[in-house]
């Protein structure tokens, strides 16, 4: 089914209108997104890590060093909570309590293995790359059996998820219109820089394809 089922877990209870179950909007907000933040929680005490992540499917690949409390969390199969908002703008009204944000969140209950098998790892290794610029994995030099053996990668079974969204413009009471104060959506994006070379780079190295097009959004 492209649509996950709604219960207790995933559903949206604040304004639920604004919710989303299926894949086809879920997805493209875990892919544009550059990091996500997995909850979890260790005897009791709660922890939310900021991390990349990369999507194949209904699985979330996340990678790290071998001694990272939270791949060891996830491969000993508890339960996960992760998270991902894309902010699309500044809500500004005639009234403060009507000031909001244009955004895209994603929210996705799974539970995650550890991946063992050589070409696997690869491939996750491959998309993390390419999450962070398409086309680097073949621009730059792969792993070696040193630096494999030195990354830990977990799968996460996507189980459960859900979308919430917010778009448009204010909405003030009807009062507040004939207000003299402008309101209106301030858009924000997510927009590459300059590129910074790095200082020690060789001369006579083109900037490559993955920086020279970079760009994330719809």
């Amino acid at each position: 089914m492209n649509e996950f089922a709604k219960t207790s877990r995933n559903q949206v209870r604040r304004m639920p209108a604004r919710g989303a179950y299926d894949r086809e909007t879920i997805y493209p907000i875990l892919d544009e997104a550059l990091i996500c933040h997995v909850a979890f929680a260790v005897e009791g005490q709660p922890y939310v890590i900021p991390t990349i992540h990369a999507r194949a499917g209904d699985v979330l690949y996340l990678h790290g060093a071998p001694a990272s409390r939270l791949l060891k969390h996830i491969m000993q199969g508890h339960p996960l909570c992760i998270t991902c908002t894309l902010l699309d703008g500044l809500v500004i009204a005639r009234s403060v309590f009507h000031h909001s944000v244009n955004y895209r969140s994603a929210i996705v209950f799974g539970t995650g293995r550890q991946v063992t098998e050589l070409q696997e790892k690869e491939q996750a290794l491959a998309l993390l790359t390419e999450h962070i610029a398409r086309g680097r994995w073949d621009e730059a030099r792969q792993p070696n059996s040193r630096e494999l053996a030195a990354t830990e990668v977990v799968a996460v079974q996507i189980e459960s998820a859900s979308a919430k969204m917010r778009s448009g413009g204010p909405q003030d009471d009807d009062e507040d219109y004939d207000l003299p104060i402008w309101a209106g959506v301030l858009p924000l994006a997510l927009l590459p820089l300059i590129p910074q070379q790095d200082e020690r780079q060789s001369f006579g190295v083109d900037l490559p394809a993955s920086i020279q097009n970079y760009s994330r959004g719809r």
